[in-house]
């Protein structure tokens, strides 16, 4: 079992005086994991998880659209961030056991990256959990290598790791770089693998988005970088034409009103001095992503 250590609450995600969610609620659990061993452009992923931290201390706690304190629904509990292997493989055996806790504890995992590696290792206890798991994944590139300059379990891998699992399914939203090298595992997998396209999503329809999902449980692993460049420029590897919160939104809703989410991930924040601004909308996505599991229930 992962040695557990947990933040007071005033200091943990939220920054929550005190619980707002009777003692039986669900409960959440939020890993800061600011893994940082693969990255191939700009730094800083390490920094990402405190950064989100801190500035989801800002975040409003009433939601409008739920017109309810979604944190009232769930007790938020957030462990102090474990020293990380230096080494990819390592790093990931270690998420994947403190993920692998919080399933077992029933709680919901929340991982704060650091790079997008992380997804590989925490999906691991959550496919021996939930075999049938889809994949529900925003970002600006496929991340379908199979390796990046030398490193099996780059960041440019993420996916590609991802779907070693065999019974693994993927929506993947906003894309809008892929390299030649990546087109053959996609074209021979075609069945497993679902991109909306960001130069398509004038016309995308949202019930063909959630298609796939729907009944099913679903992870969620979010590259900040697919937003646009515009509203998220602190992150490694940023590229225009992305998505803008508007179009994230109902697709969060919709998947939590059709499908279980039944965990999480936020990567590739890489925090600038003086921008905060991209802090607070990297922390209130995953406040969001959190009231998303609720619209089920309203």
């Amino acid at each position: 079992m992962a040695e557990r250590a947990f933040m007071p609450l005033e200091e943990g995600f939220l920054g929550l005086e005190e619980h707002l969610a009777p003692e039986d609620a669900p409960r959440v659990r939020i890993i800061p994991f600011g893994m940082e061993a693969t990255v191939s452009y700009g730094g800083g992923t390490a920094r990402g998880p405190a950064a989100m931290i801190a500035a989801s201390h800002e975040v409003e706690l009433f939601d409008e659209d739920l017109w309810r304190q979604p944190v009232e629904a769930f007790r938020v509990e957030t462990l102090i961030e474990p020293k990380i292997p230096a080494r990819a493989e390592a790093a990931l055996d270690l998420l994947a056991k403190l993920v692998g806790d919080a399933v077992a504890n029933d709680a919901f995992p929340m991982t704060f990256g650091g790079e997008h590696s992380i997804t590989a290792g925490a999906i691991r206890p959550m496919l021996k959990r939930w075999p049938d798991l889809m994949l529900l994944h925003f970002d600006a590139h496929a991340d379908l290598r199979d390796g990046y300059e030398g490193e099996h379990y780059s960041h440019a891998a993420a996916i590609r790791r991802c779907l070693d699992h065999p019974s693994l399914e993927i929506v993947s939203i906003g894309i809008r770089n892929i390299s030649a090298e990546e087109i053959p595992f996609l074209e021979a997998n075609g069945d497993r693998i679902s991109i909306h396209w960001a130069k398509d999503k004038s016309s995308w329809d949202l019930e063909d988005i959630i298609a796939p999902l729907r009944g099913r449980p679903v992870y969620v692993t979010f590259d900040v970088d697919g937003f646009d460049a515009s509203l998220m420029p602190a992150t490694g590897t940023p590229e225009p034409g992305g998505l803008f919160w508007d179009d994230v939104m109902p697709i969060l809703k919709r998947a939590g009103e059709v499908a279980e989410i039944v965990g999480a991930d936020v990567n590739e924040l890489a925090p600038q001095p003086g921008l905060h601004s991209a802090d607070f909308v990297a922390a209130k996505l995953a406040y969001k992503i959190l009231a998303a599991r609720l619209y089920k229930a309203s």
